[in-house]
C-alpha cells in the first residue's frame, strides 16, 4: 500500500501537495489519484479531513469540463434514490449486484473482460435496479 499523500487546503482555496512542496490543482489531484496514490485533504484552519467534498469538487469540475452532454435520466435516479446522493446510489447498486468498486485499478484492468461479463449477467437476471 502506498503512503497517503497529504494536501492542505488553505483558506484562499489553495490546495499544496506536502510530498511535491508545491501549490497543486483539482486536474493535478486527479492524476495523483488515477497513478493510484491514496490523498487526504485537510483544511488548514481547522485541521478538518475535507477529501470527500474535494473529491466530489473534483468529480463536479471534471463533468463540467466534459465535452459529452451528461446523462440526465442517471443523475434523476440518483436524487430519487433512498440516499439521493451518488455514494449511496452507487453502495446501493454493488449491494443488489454483489459488486465491489473498491479494488485496486490493477486489478480492474486485468479482471475487466470478467466483470463485464458478470455485471452483463446480473443485470439480465435484473428487471430493475431502481
Amino acid at each position: 500500500m502506498k503512503d497517503v499523500r497529504t494536501i492542505k487546503r488553505y483558506q484562499n482555496r489553495k490546495l499544496y501537495d506536502t510530498f511535491q512542496s508545491c501549490y497543486v490543482t483539482l486536474e493535478e489531484i486527479a492524476q495523483i489519484i488515477r497513478e493510484g496514490h491514496e490523498i487526504q485533504v485537510i483544511d488548514n484552519k481547522s485541521k478538518n479531513d475535507i477529501t470527500y467534498m474535494t473529491q466530489i469538487q473534483l468529480l463536479f469540475d471534471q463533468e463540467r469540463k466534459s465535452l459529452k452532454p451528461g446523462n440526465t435520466e442517471l443523475l434523476k435516479r440518483v436524487i430519487r434514490s433512498e440516499e439521493g446522493t451518488l455514494t449511496g446510489y452507487i453502495g446501493a447498486l454493488e449491494s443488489k449486484l454483489n459488486l465491489t468498486f473498491d479494488m485496486p485499478a490493477a486489478t480492474v484492468a486485468t479482471d475487466m473482460p470478467a466483470f463485464v461479463a458478470g455485471l452483463n449477467s446480473s443485470m439480465e437476471n435484473s428487471t430493475t435496479l431502481n
